[in-house]
């Protein structure tokens, strides 16, 4: 009875194909619309790496000045200083864990025929890789050990490795940054994330780092970070006086296996502030925080405001579309009501007249969807035309296009419930006599 109700339906619509037309087309448009929106702010706040987000949590210390706090709602800053940095890494009390820095270096490639260029890539430690799990294609991260030796290495991204050495396997190879050579261990694949979660505070949506450096090393060459960098007193000149002052320019992560983990880490953190208040250093009261990396996306709000407007007026903009359908459907059922009176003189049920109009509109709404999904793919085209940061956020998965095809056919039942029910409403007898 299904397959004959989706026939008639069909048969329906193509007898009044303007009307169709209208109706497909208005849903098309609302689809698109609210799922464009809606897939941008899905994809910006989605977690990142669901089966251990729970277990990598950031480090914020409240080093900030007695007399102003770092923020007006009262959070710690957001990065931390060398010296705590220094010394988290040194007491090793997570199970993991990894300071960095954000690093713009200038590349000298041994080929002739390329010119040097600015490189963009990320002093850390060894543990990074093992922490946020970014896919090698040739060699493997440097260890421990050489974190502890200084050691003259990197990993190239998989972009940086196509320009200099064609994309082949450099692993032994030597590049040199800033007129210091380094010896590649490892090149990543595409490392493809939407955001880039464990560096929020130089851009959710910022280009994916070129290279990896050891956080020792760098420190050793007095390499500046070319992040973010706040200070709230003035310090001496100097490489040396630098790393001492209470400037904070250091992201800080550590990964925790469990909650009692968790709780030791976070007793141990305010342990060490309290010793480091013995020393004069950290004036105001104890305002640690861990925070996992989906409350870390939150609490830094990936996804802005203005995205939540935006999607709230997609939406708004469907209603609109539905109610432009609702007219349709019902113009249409009752230019059909000497049919529907026929067919209930003939023994059909309000039961049978209200499942043929439904599916009808289902049907109405499958089309629109597929049109809609069409219309979503080109919306996101344009955003990514217009918005180069949300790139990596405007795209169709196959979770959101389920989402589109489902909002579609939902939307139009819910627009095809009161014309539907108004086509129950005739009385056959009263109909029959009219025609």
């Amino acid at each position: 009875m299904f397959a004959y109700y989706v026939e008639l339906g069909l048969r329906s619509l193509k007898r009044n194909p303007v009307l169709t037309a209208l109706m497909v087309f208005g849903i098309a448009l609302g689809i698109a619309a609210s799922m464009t929106t809606l897939t941008v702010m899905h994809l910006m706040g989605s977690d990142p790496i669901p089966w251990k987000s729970d277990k990598l949590h950031y480090v914020q210390l409240d080093n900030w000045s007695a007399e102003q706090p770092y923020s007006d709602d009262g959070r710690p800053p957001d990065q931390i200083t060398y010296r705590d940095a220094v010394a988290l890494m040194q007491a090793a009390k997570a199970d993991r864990q990894a300071a960095m820095f954000k690093l713009s270096l200038p590349v000298q490639p041994e080929n002739p025929e390329l010119k040097p260029f600015q490189a963009l890539g990320r002093v850390t430690h060894a543990d990074f890789f093992a922490m946020f799990e970014p896919p090698f294609a040739h060699g493997g991260p440097w260890n421990r050990d050489q974190d502890a030796g200084h050691a003259r290495v990197v990993v190239l991204g998989k972009d940086i490795n196509e320009k200099l050495f064609g994309g082949q396997n450099s692993v032994g190879r030597t590049v040199r940054m800033d007129g210091v050579d380094y010896t590649v261990v490892g090149v990543l694949k595409d490392w493809k994330l939407r955001t880039r979660y464990y560096d929020l505070t130089n851009g959710a949506f910022a280009e994916p780092d070129e290279f990896y450096l050891p956080f020792t090393t760098a420190i050793d060459l007095k390499q500046r970070s070319s992040g973010n960098n706040s200070c709230w007193k003035s310090s001496d000149d100097g490489w040396d006086a630098y790393l001492e002052s209470d400037c904070v320019w250091i992201q800080m992560w550590v990964e925790l296996d469990s909650p009692a983990r968790l709780a030791e880490y976070k007793s141990f953190l305010d342990d060490y502030v309290s010793e480091q208040k013995k020393l004069g250093r950290f004036p105001r009261p104890l305002n640690n925080r861990l925070l996992d990396v989906t409350e870390w996306m939150r609490d830094q709000k990936v996804v802005s405001r203005d995205v939540e407007v935006q999607t709230g007026l997609g939406f708004a903009f469907l209603a609109v579309c539905l109610v432009n359908t609702i007219g349709l459907l019902l113009a249409k059922f009752t230019r059909k009501s000497g049919e529907i009176g026929l067919r209930r003189a003939l023994g059909a049920s309000r039961r049978n007249v209200f499942t043929q109009f439904l599916i009808e509109s289902g049907v109405v709404g499958l089309s629109g969807g597929l049109l809609g999904l069409l219309l979503t793919v080109l919306g996101l085209i344009a955003v990514r035309a217009l918005y180069a940061d949300y790139k990596s956020v405007a795209q169709l998965d196959w979770s959101m296009v389920a989402t589109t095809i489902a909002l579609a056919i939902v939307s139009a039942l819910l627009a095809g419930l009161y014309p539907t029910w108004r086509a129950c409403q005739v009385a056959p007898a009263a109909q029959l006599k009219t025609q």
